[in-house]
């Protein structure tokens, strides 16, 4: 007998929007019946006509506990998680201390975050010089997959790998069937010439141009065909992170149409901003690889369109206001990384609405292609019968402006506030538990670790 019937008019099923009632029994979803359909004396949380979706997965996060828990720690990224309508997230191996990339350091990981999720938690191994033997241990202790940097990841903890660790690493985790997640940007010549052309001063670390020309889009090209290159000859899936440059995706789906088993994804910031409009010396918007051009946005929003790119996740990089250098505005010498683990939905459905996308692909991008990426297919990502009842009920017409107070990261510091943002999450449930309502938070955190092949991890 179900114990609670979620009900609105506008249900983002398997099939689409429609009329439904979400049945719930013991945390799972029993199935999606018409209204009329609710079993007498099921209690009812009625949506009226708001939207109903699978809670967000976002599979890309750095919580940066233990170790750096003053730049961000479970408590406050999984709180504001919740309040965005993420139901499901996976942590980054960096730049917690020590690193993801032993299972010492997992069972370090796990231990720190107990008792603090809000929301379930899943959590990435490391690839770096030298672990290829804890590999196999990792998958064992539930590590959906690993992350690599092809170029300093920026702290000490976590150094980027060569040609000759990606073979070892790929042919092993080709073997425990487990994707390799990499940071695609290969240091190489920057040609400034272009960006020159443009009137900007390259020398003046305050001007975003400067920076933009430090990182060009062939740094994306080159690491891609590095990586799809490599995928071929190993037979191991490879997942781009945090796709930045149009220009890859032409290679991107070359490699996909030779059968090569490589996945995409992009970020909130590189569908939403463009660097003509950042001013000089606001780091808040400084990521690795940069914001780039308007026309490069549209292209990246033509590759999501096509297929290309499978997923949109935030890469919530946050770090204290100190090392984001908000004062001296230098973009070289800031932490390079945007917050916004709280605002994808109303930041992606502002820009996606407006190019004439639905719910549909918004529940593809940011629900089931991140959870089959973290391995957590048929158990999140969709309302459907056996899946957890991961929901989140908000209001898609409601425009709003990002004021600070509304921030629940450890620290405001994001290039969204002050910007008009749409779509306003009014409930989060986990599970079947209410664990975000209105901006109250009335159940105590439950979230679970979520390791691939073991049960329940509290």
């Amino acid at each position: 007998m179900p114990d609670l019937a979620v009900v609105s008019r506008r249900v983002v099923g398997p099939d689409g929007p429609r009329a439904a009632a979400v049945l719930i029994e013991a945390g799972r979803i029993a199935g999606l019946v018409d209204p009329q359909a609710i079993p007498a004396g099921c209690s009812v949380l009625d949506a009226g006509n708001r939207v109903v979706m699978p809670g967000l997965v976002d599979a890309h996060v750095h919580i940066n506990e233990p170790g750096r828990t003053e730049w961000e720690g479970f408590e406050t990224a999984t709180r504001a998680a919740a309040a965005g309508g993420v139901t499901t997230l996976v942590d980054m191996p960096l730049n917690s201390v020590p690193a993801t990339t032993s299972v010492a350091a997992l069972e370090a990981k796990l231990a720190a975050a107990r008792g603090q999720l809000h929301v379930d938690c899943g959590f990435w191994g490391g690839v770096v010089p030298g672990n290829a033997g804890e590999l196999d241990g990792l998958v064992e202790a539930g590590v959906p997959g690993f992350k690599c940097f092809l170029v300093p990841s920026g702290v000490d903890e976590f150094p980027q790998v060569g040609e000759a660790d990606l073979r070892l690493a790929m042919a092993i985790l080709a073997r425990l069937g487990v994707p390799l997640l990499v940071h695609a940007e290969l240091e190489g010549p920057v040609a400034t010439e272009a960006i020159g052309a443009t009137g900007a001063d390259l020398d003046d670390p305050c001007r975003y141009a400067s920076y933009l020309a430090s990182r060009p889009p062939s740094w994306e090209t080159e690491a891609i065909r590095l990586m799809a290159r490599l995928s071929g000859e190993t037979g191991c899936r490879v997942h781009i992170v945090h796709l930045s440059s149009a220009e890859a995706l032409p290679i991107l789906a070359a490699a996909r149409g030779r059968g090569l088993p490589i996945t995409v994804e992009t970020c909130p910031h590189y569908l939403f901003f463009a660097a003509e409009d950042i001013p000089e010396r606001r780091t808040e918007y400084k990521c690795s690889p940069p914001i780039r051009e308007r026309a490069n946005r549209e292209r990246l929003w033509a590759g999501l369109a096509e297929g290309t790119i499978d997923m949109v996740v935030s890469d919530h990089s946050p770090c204290t206001p100190g090392l984001k250098g908000l004062e001296a505005g230098d973009f070289h010498r800031a932490w390079g990384g945007i917050a916004s683990l709280q605002f994808r939905l109303p930041v992606v459905w502002r820009e996606a609405q407006r190019r004439g996308f639905g719910l549909e692909q918004l529940v593809l991008w940011m629900c089931r292609r991140p959870a089959e990426l973290a391995g957590l297919a048929g158990r999140k990502g969709a309302l459907a019968p056996g899946y957890d009842a991961d929901l989140v009920v908000w209001e898609p017409d409601a425009a709003f402006e990002l004021g600070s107070d509304a921030v629940l990261h450890r620290y405001a510091v994001t290039p969204y506030r002050g910007q008009r943002l749409q779509g306003v999450v009014e409930t989060t449930l986990l599970r079947g538990v209410v664990a975000y309502d209105r901006g109250s938070f009335p159940s105590s955190p439950r979230g679970e670790a979520l390791l691939r092949g073991h049960g329940p991890h509290h």
